[in-house]
């Protein structure tokens, strides 16, 4: 089997995710995943797989023991490509899975930005995304009390991985994330 479809891969994330904010934060990898492979020219269906299924695992197994190990088991046993299971677990740092393809890169280069971008965007006294711009999402990122966290190295070297400026990835995250503003809650 290949890739699971958009519905296959919504299907196992609340199989295994229940919380709110994690499906949240799915959906926005999702979107930040999507627009960069229109970007790249890639296949947005893959990239949004990918995005959807990132930490579909955590909830049961947060531990680092288990996450994303836990996940790929499941997927493997499913079927579904190496591709898939290699770039989810190429996200986390303690896989040990390096990040070789430009869709693993991004993965890496969105996934703790979009928590972030999500965190600004709470702060602000409307709750909206069409409100946040990159200045203050960087402006944010020197509050190192602020969302403390989301690693701000992870950040800017996602951001060196794809070889796109910060501010730049920052907008393309942001753009990407308003395109579903209403999914997210903001």
């Amino acid at each position: 089997m290949a890739f699971p479809t958009r519905s296959e891969a919504l299907s196992i994330l609340t199989e295994h995710t229940q919380g709110d904010s994690l499906l949240k934060h799915a959906y926005a990898v999702e979107a930040a995943m999507r627009w960069y492979a229109a970007h790249f020219g890639e296949d947005p269906e893959q990239w949004g797989a990918v995005g959807l299924l990132h930490d579909f695992d955590y909830e049961r197994y947060p531990s680092l023991d288990d996450h994303p190990f836990k996940g790929a088991e499941i997927l493997r046993a499913r079927g579904y490509d190496d591709d898939l299971i290699e770039s989810i677990l190429s996200h986390a740092d303690h896989t040990g899975i390096p990040r070789t393809t430009l869709m693993q890169k991004t993965l890496f280069a969105v996934d703790e930005l979009c928590g972030f971008v999500t965190a600004v965007t709470l702060v602000r006294p409307s709750k909206k995304i069409d409100e946040v711009e990159p200045s203050s999402v960087k402006k944010k990122l020197k509050d190192k009390a602020f969302a403390r966290n989301v690693s701000r190295d992870d950040i800017t070297q996602g951001a060196e991985l794809i070889a796109v400026p910060l501010d730049t990835h920052i907008q393309n995250v942001i753009t990407a994330m308003r395109g579903i503003a209403t999914e997210l809650g903001l």
